[in-house]
């Protein structure tokens, strides 16, 4: 069976988006999943994401990372938004369907605003973080992000005791000036640094944000910027959480599943 399948990047986050709404996409064949966003023998990618109907909403984003597991990506969830406006699904604003629930967004020309779900609290042991938002990160703040040995240390910490058996994504942060960070991020799932990530860059403008009272923090990734803004409530919890950045359909194909 030959499918139609449409490739858009978030800032170096790239993902196949297949339009399922016919719900005949075989993914429980994970091994396809596999294939399908692998750089050498497939089309190649970081996640792969089936836009499908559901009841009560515009739609709903399922999306695997590139070895078939399961998670909510903010950048991913950019992208696919953008694809359902393509498609006709959506106008200026939606309100969708992921993994970790429900999510609005609101589309201004290649740019997306997505709300993300609350996160409830931080925790920190030492100067790093962990935060839940929608997927696991951890968070460390390091002198020179550029220069930093990310794939050897963020392997390291992903499959380190204290997060196992399931892992975690790990961040590593250089702040640039008052209200931007610069964030590189090796992601659980695809198993390798990412240009970026979405549920990355959230974790950390929070932390960042809570450390300099701020409710806004610029974010430059390896490929390309994102704005992150929030409100901090008195118990500590984080709301109103939007993850901001472009999100842009690269090429279009068939291919035989």
């Amino acid at each position: 069976m030959k499918i139609s399948f449409y490739k858009y990047q978030g800032t170096g986050n790239d993902f196949v988006m297949v339009d399922d709404r016919a719900d005949i996409f075989p993914d429980r064949d994970l091994s396809l999943v596999q294939r399908l966003c692998d750089r050498k023998f497939g089309i190649g990618a970081d996640g792969l994401i089936l836009i499908r109907d559901i009841e009560d909403y515009d739609f709903e984003m399922v999306y695997f990372n590139a070895d078939g597991s399961q998670s909510m990506c903010g950048n991913g969830a950019r992208c696919a938004v953008a694809f359902a406006k393509f498609l006709g699904i959506i106008d200026q604003k939606t309100n969708f369907l992921a993994i970790d629930g429900e999510h609005q967004a609101v589309v201004t020309g290649d740019w997306i605003e997505l709300e993300m779900r609350p996160v409830l609290s931080l925790a920190n042991s030492g100067q790093d973080y962990f935060v839940n938002t929608g997927s696991p990160h951890h968070v460390r703040f390091v002198e020179n992000v550029s220069d930093y040995p990310v794939f050897e240390e963020g392997k390291e910490i992903r499959y380190s005791s204290i997060y196992a058996p399931k892992g975690t994504n790990v961040n590593f942060v250089t702040p640039i000036s008052s209200g931007e960070i610069h964030v590189r991020t090796y992601e659980r799932g695809v198993e390798n640094e990412t240009l970026s990530c979405g549920t990355g860059v959230t974790a950390c403008a929070l932390v960042y944000g809570y450390q300099h009272q701020l409710h806004e923090v610029k974010i430059q990734t390896p490929g390309g910027n994102l704005k992150v803004r929030f409100t901090e409530s008195a118990d500590g919890s984080f709301q109103d959480i939007w993850l901001i950045g472009p999100a842009e359909q690269v090429f279009e194909g068939r291919i035989e599943i």
